[in-house]
């Protein structure tokens, strides 16, 4: 079968990653280039993402061969993100795989990215899921908030799409609520830094009415999504940042938002991650107790939803573990809640490294592998498909 190396690209949204990986398994190398550019704009522009993907698409690629001690003649195959994501960012990706799949006379392999997150998890914990047949997987992040089941078929796995977010993913939701605190972009991180220095139990935010309203949506649904006798298990993010914008507004804060993020700026943090205790605490000095209070009650409501989502959907269909994949995967609050509910069902659960947590090509390689052994190539037509759908 040759070397057993694969070239993962990953270009779906505002991070270029290239990856070299053995059997779906082995990560030799795995190199992401973030774009800082977004922070200035507070969230992701399309366009100028994919400029940034055309300026570090091949610096990426040679640094990850160069970090894997490989050349292209050690390759079996090249991976790369088929979708979804944004268009122009997945055409930047794909035209660069197909290039050199089509010089170097390599198999193509096409990888949805959902799929990829999933992988991202089963590099590590294959061998804990070796018996089970089906897994509840939550693939949460800044664009997407999905749960699968997955069964087993043979040495791949097969999906099934039961929930799903009808407005914002949970990623998103962070990152809104975030900006409405005058935070840097992603906010993610720093939500999930801050809310330590909060009470969790401040601000009581409920997922009642919005379940309520969610499960009530009458939009129509594709065929595969859903038939007479599913149970979905839906969820809906935008009630709970429209009740923090509500909360700013009734409590006064938007003078102190304004202040906030110019001290931000003025430090040079608003393009920064609380990475270390320093930038950490120089932050803290500009976050008032009221604000703290508001991340962490958050971001226990956000936590404790998903958490329930989760393993109800779990308990329906018959789960025997479940795996948690996407950037939300690294929020501290998240792994501690879901770790410990997994504990009290005595059911095995499975979070990627936090390296693998967001966007990156390592998981498109992993998740390419079955498929290059089952000779599951794409053609030369491969176009990027930005809704593209798993299961």
């Amino acid at each position: 079968m040759g070397t057993g190396l694969i070239l993962g690209i990953e270009s779906s949204c505002d991070e270029t990653s290239a990856a070299v990986v053995r059997e779906g398994g082995e990560v030799l190398s795995n190199v992401v280039a973030s774009q800082l550019i977004h922070s200035n704009y507070g969230g992701v522009v399309p366009e100028l993402a994919s400029r940034e993907h055309l300026r570090a698409i091949v610096p990426v690629v040679r640094a990850a061969l160069e970090k894997a001690e490989k050349t292209y003649a050690d390759l079996d195959a090249i991976a790369v993100t088929e979708g979804p994501g944004l268009a122009g960012a997945l055409l930047v990706g794909i035209t660069f795989a197909k290039s050199l799949a089509f010089g170097l006379e390599l198999p193509l392999i096409a990888v949805n990215h959902l799929e990829g997150h999933i992988h991202a998890v089963l590099m590590d914990a294959a061998s804990e899921f070796a018996q089970a047949s089906a897994l509840l997987a939550l693939v949460v992040s800044g664009g997407h908030t999905h749960l699968y089941l997955a069964t087993r078929d043979g040495d791949t796995w097969r999906y099934r799409n039961v929930g799903k977010t009808l407005d914002d993913a949970a990623g998103e939701a962070f990152d809104k609520a975030a900006k409405l605190l005058g935070l840097p972009y992603p906010g993610g991180p720093w939500m999930d830094a801050l809310a330590a220095h909060g009470d969790p139990k401040a601000v009581p935010f409920s997922f009642a009415q919005i379940k309520e309203k969610a499960t009530g949506n009458t939009a129509p649904k594709l065929a595969r999504e859903t038939s007479s006798d599913d149970e979905r298990f839906d969820l809906s993010f935008s009630g709970i940042k429209t009740a923090v914008r509500r909360y700013v507004e009734v409590h006064g804060m938007a003078g102190r938002v304004a202040e906030r993020e110019k001290l931000l700026r003025d430090n040079g943090l608003l393009t920064t991650k609380p990475g270390n205790a320093e930038t950490l605490a120089l932050a803290l000095a500009f976050v008032d107790d009221q604000t703290r209070n508001l991340i962490a009650s958050f971001q226990a409501s956000v936590t404790a939803y998903l958490t329930r989502t989760l393993f109800a959907a779990a308990a329906r269909y018959g789960a025997q573990g479940v795996l948690v994949s996407g950037g939300v995967a690294a929020n501290s609050e998240l792994r501690r809640r879901m770790t410990a509910e997994a504990e009290r069902r005595k059911l095995p659960i499975a979070f990627p490294a936090i390296s693998l947590s967001t966007d990156n090509a390592a998981m498109i390689a992993a998740a390419a592998w079955p498929k290059f052994v089952h000779k599951q190539f794409a053609g030369s037509t491969l176009e990027p498909v930005p809704q593209l759908r798993l299961g």
